[in-house]
């Protein structure tokens, strides 16, 4: 591993070459217009697939096609852009095909501004698409976690058949900072590889058919069975950081940049004698309830987020009916601010 000077939507780049990412389709939105043209530059130099698409309906679908071969494939936006993207999303998981997916989330709703946001979170975790499906949703709170998540989606997205979800924003990806990365060289194996779902061509052996469309009385039903089967496998993948939590009265509870900031102000909390701590979820589906449970029965919770307040619905969930939840948010670009939070803390340690 070597430490390297990179910013957060070239981490997204760098991450996905590493993973083993065979083929690109995306169109440009800020703030994550860097992916799509440092992508152009650096799959093009390891002889991999980049086509900038026409519109992301374009994008989700092309990368519809190259999962239906068994490639690693994968497509960013920015929250407008995943809308748009929606009803392709719930084809892959109703295909049970894997992709990776980013969303670099901005202000909304509507086309809102380019500034770092957080209010994706239900359409991320609660499925986004219709009908009954789950993505993993990731995400990361620095340019090294972006790094790291976009590698590995790709074994997480083969593993389960499914669409993985990087869920990141504006502040993250125009941020650079030092981050952990593989030096290795990279590796293509140009073979096509059988997983036995994937259409390799059908010559010597009997077709396959990948669809979604299950008119059969009870097939659609046995369809959602099993994906419900593999979402509840999925919690093993659950994931989270927490710190001071020990004798802590009062736990902060956010993700991505607002979970930085609820670092910092965690540890300026503890300065001034409150007995403070942090948690951040790092999979947001599948999400730590059950260690906010555990959790919940000797502290309260504070989640801050660049929303209206999305995540707290989890944490109001999951956590015991006797805990105190409260929550501070700003929207739209809005940047939560440390002074106002220890403003929070001291009432709620009074």
């Amino acid at each position: 591993m070597t430490k390297k000077l990179l910013k957060g939507n070239y981490a997204v780049v760098e991450g996905a070459l590493q993973g083993g990412i065979d083929a690109y389709f995306g169109y440009p939105i800020t703030p994550q217009n860097e992916i799509t043209e440092y992508m152009s530059q650096r799959m093009r130099a390891e002889d991999r697939v980049f086509l900038q698409a026409e519109s992301e309906l374009a994008a989700i679908n092309m990368v519809f096609g190259a999962a239906l071969t068994g490639k690693r494939t994968m497509t960013t936006s920015s929250s407008p852009g995943i809308s748009l993207m929606q009803e392709g999303i719930s084809y892959l998981a109703g295909c049970e095909l894997p992709a990776v997916i980013v969303n670099v989330q901005r202000g909304g709703p509507g086309l809102g501004n380019i500034d770092g946001a957080q209010g994706d979170y239900f359409q991320s975790v609660k499925g986004g698409g219709h009908g009954d499906y789950r993505l993993l949703t990731l995400a990361p709170s620095s340019v090294g976690e972006t790094y790291s998540m976009c590698r590995d989606s790709f074994d997480l997205a083969f593993k389960y058949r499914c669409p993985v979800l990087i869920l990141t924003d504006g502040v993250i990806g125009q941020m650079i900072e030092p981050a952990e990365v593989d030096d290795t060289p990279l590796k293509k194996d140009k073979k096509v590889k059988d997983y036995g779902w994937n259409l390799t061509g059908c010559l010597g052996r009997e077709r396959r058919v990948v669809r979604s469309l299950y008119m059969k009385e009870g097939a659609l039903e046995k369809l959602n069975l099993r994906l419900a089967e593999r979402y509840e496998a999925m919690k093993k993948e659950t994931d989270w950081e927490e710190s001071d939590t020990e004798d802590a009265s009062l736990i902060l509870v956010g993700y991505g940049t607002s979970a930085r900031i609820n670092y910092d102000a965690a540890r300026r909390a503890r300065e001034k004698g409150m007995k403070v701590g942090y948690f951040r979820p790092k999979t947001l589906y599948p999400f730590p309830s059950e260690r906010l449970k555990e959790l919940s029965g000797k502290a309260n919770f504070l989640v801050v987020e660049m929303s209206m307040g999305q995540m707290v619905e989890d944490v109001r969930l999951a956590v015991s009916k006797d805990t105190h939840v409260e929550f501070y948010g700003r929207p739209a670009g809005g940047i939560p601010e440390t002074d106002k939070i220890l403003e929070i803390c001291k009432k709620m340690t009074a």
